[in-house]
């Protein structure tokens, strides 16, 4: 583990972690306004960005201004299914862009105010219009954290929805279960994430509905028909049990396990980070 990755994760253990740990703080953090989604000013230097409003929601298109693209994909971002896309997300986004990747980001709604229903039926337009385009190239879903179990779960939707599938699909520590049930996940010290603050967010989420419904959990959901996937996650991760269950599941998914390294840390501008990001972002322009 380099000192980079330590450092990163004591802070999280002072500051995110203890923002989620308890019933109380987790309801506050919940409830709390809801910050920027806008992109950042250097991506619209570097890359053209258009918005649209699908069905209420918003979705940007970053498409590279010195290159044609002749791949696309469509990025979920995480936050727990309650906290908006962040500047890493948008530095990922922007280094697909930088080699030759169009990028659809979806900003589905978030609970408490929105739910997973909404979100689907957002998703399923947006997936639609890429797909269908008269200058479709060959897709790429890719989503971390809470964006990488609503990418999973999306994507074994698209046969009831007669959709294509996507080329690939690579997902960085999704969260598969929101039932939080897997008893190896006591034995993971992560510094990120709290499963109380977890089980709360889920429950919002859900909007009532059973957590263990695929399109909530989706390690419950079909896996027979999966494109090539591929996941990438930290053993201090409490993801981790559950993206190991995955695997045993389906022969199409690769795991990427990097030892001692904390929750979605491709997004973590350490070395381990980076070089996993350099991995992603050149799979996707050759998918």
């Amino acid at each position: 583990m380099s000192l980079q990755m330590d450092v990163v994760g004591l802070y999280m253990r002072m500051t995110a972690l203890r923002s989620m740990n308890t019933p109380e703080r987790a309801r506050a953090r919940i409830g709390a306004p809801k910050g920027s989604a806008l992109p950042p000013s250097r991506l619209s230097g570097r890359h053209r960005v258009e918005r649209r409003t699908e069905g209420g929601f918003t979705c940007y298109t970053i498409t590279p201004r010195q290159r044609r693209p002749e791949r696309s994909a469509l990025y979920l971002h995480g936050g727990g299914y309650i906290s908006e896309i962040v500047r890493q997300h948008w530095a990922l986004i922007s280094q697909l862009a930088d080699q030759g990747v169009r990028v659809e980001v979806p900003l589905y709604g978030l609970a408490p105010q929105h739910h997973y229903r909404e979100a689907y039926e957002f998703l399923t337009t947006v997936y639609r219009r890429a797909v269908t385009a008269p200058d479709a190239t060959p897709m790429t879903i890719v989503g971390d954290s809470a964006g990488g179990g609503l990418a999973l779960g999306f994507t074994q939707t698209l046969p009831g929805r007669h959709l294509p599938p996507p080329a690939r699909l690579i997902l960085i520590a999704p969260w598969l279960d929101l039932t939080m049930s897997n008893p190896d996940c006591a034995s993971i010290q992560d510094p990120w994430l709290s499963r109380t603050g977890l089980l709360a967010a889920g429950a919002a989420w859900a909007n009532g509905d059973d957590l263990a419904d695929p399109r909530l959990s989706p390690i419950n959901g079909p896996l027979d028909r999966l494109p090539p996937t591929d996941v990438y996650i930290g053993t201090r991760d409490l993801f981790l049990p559950d993206v190991l269950l995955l695997r045993q599941r389906s022969a199409r998914v690769s795991v990427t396990v990097c030892q001692d390294a904390i929750h979605v840390y491709p997004l973590v501008p350490v070395p381990e980070g980076r070089a996993a990001a350099r991995t992603i972002v050149d799979t996707v322009a050759t998918a």
